[in-house]
């Protein structure tokens, strides 16, 4: 998506102390998003949230329901104008929770670019290019190249980013054939 810069998946919005996968205690799967506001602005990444799931159904567990997470008072008002919008063109009541980030934790290494880890002759090109692997985590590259193996972006957003990476023609090639697939 143009304009975001890196993307980072982690738990967030409980009070329990340092959650993981496998003890996740109070608090739900979250997405860390850093975005460009010159490009982006937050309604529109707002709505994306709104249409990328049914914010109208409770969820089975706290782990995986419906959360938006603010940073300041700003934040939260634009969000509440957005829920409120949605509620009126949907005719439900949004049962997202909204709440004051108090902090983010991380997820596990093999949580991050999930969709870009596990495809085999294209990660390890792309994971080569970084010394760390918070750099990989942290890159905008590999955010963007993540949306696209997970099937999400346009052929046209495809184009003009990867004529900004350097990746090897057999690299390009795969991910290209992917894209064939699941677009």
């Amino acid at each position: 998506m143009k304009g975001v810069i890196r993307t980072r998946v982690g738990y967030a919005g409980g009070e329990a102390p340092d959650p993981t996968y496998r003890k996740i205690e109070d608090h739900s799967e979250v997405i860390q998003i850093e975005y460009d506001p010159s490009v982006i602005d937050y309604e529109t990444l707002l709505e994306v949230f709104w249409n990328s799931h049914d914010p109208t159904v409770m969820a089975y567990s706290r782990q995986y329901m419906s959360i938006l997470l603010f940073h300041d008072e700003e934040q939260e008002k634009i969000i509440e104008r957005s829920r409120q919008a949605y509620e009126e063109k949907s005719g439900k009541s949004v049962l997202t929770e909204i709440k004051k980030l108090d902090k983010f934790y991380s997820a596990e290494g093999y949580h991050q670019k999930y969709y870009l880890q596990n495809r085999p002759g294209i990660v390890e090109e792309v994971r080569g290019m970084y010394s760390e692997f918070n750099h990989f985590v942290d890159s905008t590259t590999a955010a963007r190249l993540n949306g696209y193996v997970a099937g999400k972006g346009t052929m046209e957003d495809f184009e003009q980013d990867i004529a900004k990476i350097n990746l090897s023609e057999e690299t390009e090639q795969r991910i290209r054939e992917l894209l064939e697939i699941l677009w």
